[in-house]
C-alpha cells in the first residue's frame, strides 16, 4: 500500500509540475501577444488571408481578407489563451495545495482548452481549412503540433494520478 502512496505522491508532484509548465507557456504566450500585438496579428492576418499559400482558386473562397475580421479572430485568441493560462494557474496551485479531486478537473478544463486551441485551432482549422501548410513563410504547425502533444502528455499524467475509486466515478 505505501507503494500505491507514493507513485500518487509523485504522479500528483509530476502533474503540478507539468501543468505548471503549461500554465507558465500559455501566460507567457497570452502576454506576448497582448504587449507585442502586432507581430502575431501579423500571423494570424497571413494565415486567414491565405497570401502565400499556392493559390489555388478551388481554394481561396475560403480566404478571410477583412482586417476587422482577422484582428476580432486574433483577440478570439487572445482571450482564450489567458483564460486558459488562468485556469492552468488555478489548477497548479489546488494541485500545490494537495487538493487533487479539484486540481486534476480545472487542470483538464485547462489542457482541453489548449489542446483546441492549438488542435483545433491552429492544426485543423488554420492548417487544413487555410492551407497554413501550404506556406514557408507563415506556417505555425510545427509549433502548435508541439504543444497539443505536450499538453496531451500532461493531461494524461493528470489522470493516472486519480485514485482508482475516483477514475472509475468519471
Amino acid at each position: 500500500m505505501a507503494t500505491s502512496t507514493t507513485s500518487r505522491g509523485g504522479l500528483s508532484l509530476a502533474a503540478l509540475l507539468l501543468t505548471a509548465t503549461i500554465a507558465l507557456y500559455m501566460a507567457l504566450v497570452a502576454f506576448g501577444n497582448i504587449t507585442d500585438f502586432g507581430t502575431n496579428q501579423q500571423f494570424v492576418r497571413h494565415v486567414l488571408a491565405m497570401d502565400t499559400t499556392f493559390k489555388d482558386e478551388d481554394l481561396m473562397w475560403r480566404a478571410i481578407t477583412n482586417q476587422t475580421l482577422q484582428d476580432a479572430a486574433y483577440v478570439v485568441i487572445i482571450v482564450w489563451e489567458t483564460v486558459a493560462a488562468l485556469v492552468l494557474i488555478y489548477g497548479s496551485w489546488l494541485w500545490a495545495r494537495r487538493d487533487a479531486a479539484r486540481a486534476r478537473r480545472m487542470s483538464t478544463y485547462g489542457l482541453l482548452m489548449v489542446m483546441l486551441l492549438f488542435g483545433a485551432g491552429f492544426i485543423a482549422i488554420g492548417g487544413e481549412w487555410f492551407s497554413m501548410w501550404q506556406s514557408k513563410s507563415w506556417n505555425g504547425l510545427d509549433a502548435a503540433t508541439r504543444i497539443f502533444l505536450f499538453s496531451g502528455v500532461v493531461l494524461i499524467v493528470n489522470q493516472l494520478s486519480a485514485p482508482r475509486s475516483e477514475s472509475s466515478a468519471t
